[in-house]
């Protein structure tokens, strides 16, 4: 990771921070998502086009990450338990099918052409993964996360991450020589799925005393660092365990929604996330290298190949996998449409690919054109299909965490 001085930090903060509002605002200008922007906004910023922004830089990828914890507590902090749990089997379903058919798919694409073994599964478990940040913003943006169908989307994404950490963790090993036993992957998917179990048990016990006791504390934003401080702590004890940071900070949402400090709670989070959640955004647009999708340099039309293909059964697969819970009777086009993103999480699975040395530039440039389009055309798509709710017709629920997509 590079370092910056403190006025160069602050000067790229400005820039970041204004060209996600301008993005976000031009966006819903022209009728989309401000997350869409907020993209865009980062793709230029990039080392590619302006070079303004390197999220390889320790100080931002920290604020990005920082991001993602706090958008992920937010969403938890507006999901109710119960619906989750209603929908749990339809979740499920998505997530499994949401696995498997992208893998399938991916590797054996891969091996049609010519790839080796080793890169064509670390291409099949990239395109397993599922970004639920971009997905929920827009959800939330368009007043529907509240909807059956976003729960599905919601509960399934939030398995995907677990799976494709465990899909992570048997290909990392795979790729140090190291050997892939029935008992350590079950070891690792225990571990995994036993954590957010494990949390959400324990937590309802402990949450709510530890809350009404701090309702006792006569100082102002006392509930919110209370939160953030759970949030923060789940995330870390998430990543020690072997799972994943957002899953600590979405059960900790979770823990702390039917807490009578909620609502006070929901607001506080809300004025970080003005701050934090833009700045992740741009940083995965940034993280985009434009510059191997350049079709008149013949060294690209290899990766441009393998790309359109590496799209065409990312989006096919996953818009496929919306299909899989057959006795849910809601928009299973708009679960199929929210678990195509891949976003951060797949740029996170081909980074690691790369420095691995188990993809190459050329595939790991494919591989990112999958994520950057599968990440871009989502919102769009989303907003066609499930329109935002007309004015007159409020949401079930209010939803804190749509001030984090709106403009003022």
């Amino acid at each position: 990771m590079e370092h910056m001085s403190v006025p160069h930090f602050l000067g790229v903060l400005v820039v970041m921070l204004g060209a996600a509002k301008l993005g976000g605002a031009l966006a819903k200008a022209v009728g989309q998502p401000s997350v869409l922007g907020e993209l865009v906004a980062g793709v230029f910023l990039g080392a590619s086009v302006l070079g303004l922004v390197d999220p390889k830089v320790e100080a931002i990828h920290l604020l990005a990450e920082l991001g993602v914890v706090i958008l992920l507590f937010a969403i938890g902090l507006e999901t109710d338990l119960t619906k989750l749990l209603k929908v749990g089997g339809a979740s499920a379903a998505v997530a499994v099918a949401g696995v498997v058919l992208p893998f399938a798919m991916g590797y054996g694409v891969c091996r049609v052409m010519g790839l080796p073994n080793l890169a064509a599964i670390m291409a099949g478990a990239t395109l397993t993964a599922t970004s639920v940040g971009i997905t929920a913003r827009v959800l939330s943006d368009l007043g529907r996360l509240q909807e059956p169908e976003s729960q599905v989307v919601l509960g399934a994404a939030v398995i995907d991450d677990i799976v494709g950490l465990i899909i992570l963790t048997v290909v990392v090993g795979l790729t140090r020589g190291e050997s892939v036993t029935p008992g350590g992957v079950a070891m690792t998917t225990g571990i995994a799925f036993g954590f957010l179990v494990a949390i959400l048990v324990l937590g309802s016990f402990v949450v709510p005393p530890l809350f009404r006791l701090a309702g006792r504390i006569d100082l102002p934003g006392t509930a919110t660092i209370l939160a953030v401080m759970l949030a923060f702590g789940l995330a870390w004890l998430a990543d020690r365990a072997g799972s994943a940071l957002i899953i600590g900070a979405f059960a900790a949402g979770i823990l702390l929604a039917r807490t009578p400090q909620a609502h006070e709670v929901e607001k506080g989070v809300t004025v970080l996330g003005h701050f934090f959640v833009p700045l992740f955004f741009i940083s995965v647009g940034a993280a985009v290298d434009v510059r191997v999708f350049n079709p008149l340099d013949s060294a690209n039309h290899q990766t441009l190949l393998l790309g359109g293909l590496l799209i065409a059964v990312a989006v096919a697969s996953k818009f496929a996998a919306g299909y899989a819970p057959f006795w849910f009777k809601g928009k299973k086009s708009v679960i199929g449409v929210g678990m195509i993103p891949r976003g951060e999480v797949g740029l996170i699975f081909a980074q690691m690919g790369l420095a691995s040395g188990v993809l190459d530039a050329g595939l790991f440039g494919a591989v990112t054109l999958m994520v950057m389009v599968t990440t871009f055309i989502a919102p769009p798509l989303l907003k066609a299909l499930f329109p935002a709710k007309h004015p007159g017709q409020p949401p079930a629920e209010p939803e804190g965490i749509e001030n984090l997509v709106s403009m003022p």
